[in-house]
């Protein structure tokens, strides 16, 4: 599956670009600044993940994310008191905030399913984070659904993917994961009927003997 977030920029990119703020501390930049200065994280991090650069696409990903994080409402609504109170974003600030957060969660996720060693705690959490602000995303559901496989929730997994699959009825990969939940399914079911079968003998062969 793709990565997300195209080339997008906020307006004001050319008074960004005029403005120099490499020197200026992250405090005291204007907020369009530093909203142009994670989207450009975020360009590099897809170029990185489209040369299979996974280890610096991660790096630009998580810079981007640290740098809306200083401009985050819900972040700046819990430090109240502590330091200088930035205003509060304009819609068109938040929305692009939100956007790009989720685009550089989303893509976090992809690079981590790329890793040799995958860490599915950390894709089910990003996964997660996409979804809270989009419900219907195929690719967080997808990547969710394939985290939750391999951490062993097999039920839950189905529910992730299923709603993957109504929304991209023909992607290959969610027909496979779909396909692996029904079989791991079918082997729990056979497990824990043959367990049964054995408790019901087990008490069985007590019971006679006594």
């Amino acid at each position: 599956m793709q990565i997300d977030g195209g080339e997008e920029r906020p307006a004001m990119e050319g008074a960004a670009a005029a403005a120099s703020p490499a020197a200026v501390p992250p405090a005291l930049k204007p907020v369009w600044v530093l909203l142009e200065e994670a989207a450009q994280m975020k360009t590099e991090g897809n170029a990185f993940y489209r040369e299979k650069n996974i280890r610096s696409a991660v790096g630009r990903y998580h810079r981007a994310l640290l740098i809306l994080r200083s401009l985050d409402s819900k972040v700046h609504s819990t430090l109240k008191g502590f330091g200088p109170e930035r205003p509060a974003l304009t819609s068109e600030q938040e929305t692009f905030l939100r956007n790009t957060q989720v685009d550089c969660f989303n893509n976090l996720a992809a690079c981590l399913l790329q890793r040799e060693s995958v860490d599915y705690s950390r894709v089910r959490e990003y996964s997660l984070r996409v979804l809270e602000q989009r419900p219907a995303d195929s690719k967080a559901l997808y990547r969710v659904g394939v985290a939750t496989l391999e951490l062993g929730d097999a039920q839950q997994a189905k529910q992730y993917l299923t709603q993957a699959c109504m929304v991209q009825p023909n992607d290959v990969n969610v027909r496979r994961y779909l396909q692996k939940v029904e079989e791991k399914l079918s082997h729990e079911l056979v497990q824990e009927k043959a367990m049964y079968r054995g408790m019901f003998a087990s008490s069985t062969k007590s019971s006679s003997g006594e």
